[in-house]
């Protein structure tokens, strides 16, 4: 039975899916990591929250893992790396939180912006201070988002409705989109020089860790807003500080922080800042709607149904699963056939997606043929997850190449594969019945289907050696499941491939291989 364990708190609607779905459910929460470590490879998925910690050591036991799932958007707490050499998906629910992370960033600059926290601890306190809490208004302001996603573009739409000038920084949307949007894409520098207020809205990566520290905040005007709902580690805290302790900028709204909880921070002391416990997520609708996306992610993932919001996996819905599914099949079994009958060691494989494939997701197709193509080669387990990261330390270089127009076929795949000693292609196409075919081999044209055992042998075109063969096999029981036969008439050579129902033994290849007409001969295990 798959099991899965609940590290973290999560509501009940996504443990009842999980369960409903025929899987066993453990839900442990908080355990320590020698205790976590000790039973995780039990276990073929697990989800968490931000409390759990999956560090490479306690991923390295999770021999039986295959889903990692984070109820929530940031994935900090989730060795990447490690799980994607283990071959382990890691999925978030970006979507479900996306507005309640949203508000509680507009209400913070609500917030900073007419001084209501303060004020609200001063009437609280019987003091009676109005002018001292004078703040100012949103409408007519410019405010820069950096991160135009999911919660950056609602909050964009929030800040249009109070009648703000909204421009942003994130260089993975064009201008174009923005524009729909009416937004303005600017640069960074340009959005710290002319933003009343700022909100920060991107994940923490080597790029953007730290990406706000002295020289940017020396940038922003002395009577700018700094908001950060994000990630703590987005900013430099020490700079952070500095700046608003010397009133360079007006004032911070955070919500999160590079160590939680941030009490030894010296931002807390500050009256110019206000905070809030990491309570972007905080709302019963996001904790419902985070359980609920990252159940049915790791249900789907789990059936072979879907792969939905994958850190380092291509995405693919069930329909889009349901279209290119044949292809993954047949990109596999390419891989695995080619590896088998090529000789020294691989260099570069380059991958032309030809006619009507190249209009699909053809990454996952890469990664299905490298899964093929390193499963027979290798001890460890190669899946779609890891076989990109193997074939990079073993120094082969991958390309992939789409082309819109049809040649011999609607659609086919070629695979061009070049070693130290030889270079060798192999085409492969579906039938109208969306059958796997393998149509050519290097320049022979041939017609035959993958299976699980193959035999594969280049001969002189001459009488009486295809019949050789045919007794040889017969004589030691073993049948012929089909057969194709291509010519080279410039060289008198020729492509025989034949389909067995029995695995040969070394007997058989020394008897067919004694036969002087033989070149060479590849047995092949799909």
């Amino acid at each position: 039975m798959v099991k899965v364990i609940v590290c973290d708190k999560l509501s009940e609607e996504g443990v009842k899916i999980l369960n409903d779905a025929g899987f066993s459910v453990d839900c442990k929460y908080k355990l320590p990591p020698e205790e976590l470590k000790k039973i995780i490879g039990d276990y073929n998925a697990a989800i968490v929250r931000s409390d759990t910690k999956f560090t490479k050591d306690i991923i390295e036991h999770g021999n039986n893992l295959k889903v990692i799932g984070r109820a929530g958007v940031g994935l900090d707490n989730v060795d990447l790396e490690a799980a994607t050499k283990k071959g382990i998906i890691v999925m978030n629910s970006p979507g479900g939180n996306t507005i309640s992370t949203c508000e509680h960033a507009f209400a913070m600059m609500l917030a900073i912006a007419r001084n209501i926290p303060l004020a609200n601890i001063s009437l609280k306190s019987k003091a009676w201070e109005r002018s001292k809490f004078k703040g100012v208004e949103l409408y007519s302001k410019t405010i820069g988002i950096i991160g135009l996603g999911r919660i950056g573009k609602e909050f964009a739409k929030r800040a249009q409705a109070f009648g703000m000038e909204v421009i942003a920084m994130d260089p993975f949307v064009s201008e174009e989109v923005a524009k729909t949007l009416s937004i303005k894409i600017v640069s960074l520098t340009e959005l710290l020089k002319n933003s009343d207020f700022i909100t920060i809205h991107t994940p923490v990566t080597n790029e953007t860790k730290k990406m706000i520290s002295h020289k940017e905040l020396s940038l922003m005007k002395p009577k700018a807003f700094i908001v950060n709902c994000a990630r703590g580690e987005v900013m430099d805290e020490e700079a952070l500080y500095e700046a608003l302790k010397d009133k360079k900028i007006a004032g911070a709204a955070l919500d999160v922080f590079s160590k939680e909880p941030p009490f030894d921070s010296k931002l807390l002391g500050l009256d110019n800042v206000i905070v809030t416990p990491h309570l972007g997520a905080s709302t019963e609708e996001a904790q419902l709607n985070v359980a609920i996306e990252i159940a049915h992610c790791i249900k789907d993932a789990l059936l072979g149904k879907a792969i939905r919001n994958a850190a380092n996996y291509v995405q693919l819905d069930p329909e889009t699963y349901k279209i290119i599914q044949p292809y993954l099949e047949l990109s596999e079994k390419m891989g695995r056939f080619i590896a088998q009958t090529l000789e020294g060691g691989t260099k570069e494989i380059k991958l032309y997606y030809l006619g009507a494939v190249s209009a699909h997701k053809v990454d996952v197709l890469t990664l299905a043929f490298m899964k093929g193509f390193l499963s027979g080669q290798l001890i460890q387990d190669v899946n779609y997850i890891n076989a990109l990261e193997i074939a990079k330390s073993r120094g082969i270089k991958i390309e992939q190449i789409k082309i819109a127009e049809e040649e011999e076929y609607v659609s086919s795949i070629r695979a061009k594969v070049i070693t130290d000693k030889s270079e060798q292609v192999l085409e492969g196409t579906l039938f109208a019945n969306k059958e796997a075919r393998f149509v050519k081999m290097d320049d022979i044209y041939t017609e035959v289907y993958p299976s699980q055992y193959m035999l594969v042998i280049n001969n002189w075109d001459k009488p009486g050696t295809i019949g050789f063969i045919g007794t040889t096999l017969g004589n030691h029981k073993i049948n012929i499941a089909g057969m194709s036969l291509g010519r080279r008439a410039q060289d008198n050579t020729a492509l025989t491939i034949f389909n067995l129902d029995n695995p040969l033994n070394d007997e058989v290849v020394k008897a067919i291989s004694s036969n002087q007409n033989i070149i060479s001969l590849k047995f092949v295990k799909l």
